[in-house]
C-alpha cells in the first residue's frame, strides 16, 4: 500500500473514489443538522412549504407558514413519521 496522498477520482482504501468536489456529492451533507445550517434561519423555501402543506393535511396537523428553514426540516421529520412518508 502506498504512502501518497489519494489522488482526485482515484479509488481510496475502501475502494471508493475520492473527489474533492463537493457538487459531485450534492446529498454529502443531507444528514448535517438543521440547527447548523448557516441559512437555517432564512425563510422556508418553497419545496419545502409545500411538503409540509400535504404532510401537515395528511397528518391532520395545522401547517405553520411561519416556520423557517431549519425548522420546516425538523417539522418535516416529525410529519413524515407520523405518516410514514420519507420511510
Amino acid at each position: 500500500m502506498s504512502n501518497q496522498p489519494n489522488q482526485p477520482n482515484q479509488p481510496n482504501e475502501a475502494n471508493q473514489p475520492v473527489d474533492e468536489n463537493p457538487k459531485s456529492h450534492p446529498t454529502s451533507n443531507a444528514e448535517k443538522d438543521p440547527a447548523d445550517w448557516v441559512t437555517g434561519d432564512e425563510a422556508m423555501t418553497g419545496a419545502q412549504a409545500s411538503y409540509l402543506k400535504t404532510l401537515s393535511e395528511e397528518a391532520k396537523e395545522p401547517f405553520d407558514a411561519s416556520l423557517n428553514k431549519a425548522e420546516a426540516s425538523r417539522r418535516i421529520e416529525e410529519l413524515q413519521a407520523k405518516t410514514g412518508r420519507g420511510t
